[in-house]
């Protein structure tokens, strides 16, 4: 590639690829509203959340009718035990049998639907509720959770092994009914905000869109009586939470080989082990050989926080310090972008 287009045709280029994505998750059935079945699913939730049986029992009517098999809304109760506890989800469950019963005392034969399969890695559940922790956040998620993790190994343990490798893994409910049910559970619940805020970014990444969200606060708002329920308004994973930044970096040229390999090697191992990595890509001055720009695209600040904190990351950081002379870097704002639609496919890896 022409070395006077390398520069700003790596950066709009990457930028234009990252930033058409984005809109198009965010245009995509942006006006997609809730069906029955989903709005069957966030009401029996959030009442479930708060213990209203009796608003309950009518939710259970409705998503019934709307077409929720009994092993479906089962297994919503089975996982709301591990946000709202078991005594909402006991009585949950209670209160749905005698809904059962009262149906079949009027002759109605609601489906039972699948029965659950669990495919679990009984050798190292750990591992496999990470993995997919790792698939609904699209982060790389550290071993052990930062923070909490470190300091109650084993709530970490009981999070990874039990609630995202035993129950997440039941085939019964999507990973976005699932997502939809917390979300539910946790708008109507109070004190749990931090917790919102990470699931409606989560419902995100599995498929549902601002509108759905915002239609189960309003649903949630209706069936409580209270317009102001929990949260305002939810939040939103946006293309403004992505982090995008220039590194730019002064290099000893005493060290240019291995810095350059060293950098190839982070590179690579980032891209492939974090999602929310979404680029790294280094280039030099070919005029200047030891001053180096990298374009940096991160999902979000967690995403990059996380980066810090992997082993591929610390292995470049100290190793390369000596080479290093100074680095400063830039957050940048995308303004406008351009990419001709017959740009070399080349190019594009």
């Amino acid at each position: 590639m022409n070395s006077n287009l390398l520069k700003p045709a790596l950066l709009l280029l990457f930028l234009t690829i990252m930033m058409n994505t984005m809109n198009a998750q965010d245009n995509e059935s942006s006006n997609q509203s809730l069906n029955a079945r989903q709005q069957s699913i966030a009401g029996i939730s959030a009442l479930t959340a708060v213990g209203d049986i009796e608003q309950l029992k009518k939710q259970f009517h409705q998503g019934l009718d709307a077409g929720l098999t009994i092993n479906e809304i089962k297994e919503i109760l089975v996982h709301l035990y591990a946000y709202c506890g078991f005594p909402r989800s006991l009585n949950g469950i209670n209160t749905f049998m005698a809904v059962l019963d009262e149906r079949k005392t009027k002759g109605i034969i609601d489906v039972k639907g699948k029965e659950p399969e669990i495919i679990a890695d009984n050798n190292n559940k750990y591992e496999q509720g990470r993995n997919v922790l790792e698939t609904l956040t699209k982060m790389h998620q550290p071993k052990p959770s930062p923070g909490y993790g470190e300091f109650a190994p084993r709530i970490d343990a009981f999070l990874k092994e039990h609630l995202f490798a035993d129950v997440f893994q039941s085939n019964v409910l999507t990973y976005q009914q699932r997502e939809l049910a917390t979300i539910a559970a946790l708008t109507a619940m109070t004190g749990v905000e931090a917790q919102l805020k990470a699931h409606q970014k989560i419902g995100m990444n599995v498929g549902l869109t601002q509108s759905q969200l915002t239609q189960v606060n309003t649903l949630i708002a209706t069936l409580s009586g209270k317009p102001d329920v929990n949260i305002e308004k939810p939040v939103y994973a946006k293309p403004t939470d992505k982090l995008i930044r220039l590194a730019k970096i002064e290099i000893d040229t005493t060290y240019i080989r291995e810095y350059r390999a060293a950098i190839e090697e982070h590179t690579k191992a980032a891209i492939a082990a974090e999602p929310g990595v979404l680029s790294l890509y280094a280039m030099y001055d070919k005029n200047h050989p030891g001053q180096v720009t990298v374009l940096e695209i991160y999902a979000n600040k967690d995403a990059y926080q996380a980066h810090l904190k992997t082993p591929h990351f610390l292995k470049y950081k100290n190793g390369t310090l000596h080479m290093v002379k100074s680095l400063r870097l830039i957050e940048v704002d995308p303004i406008a972008f351009g990419l001709k639609p017959d740009f070399p496919e080349a190019e594009k890896k």
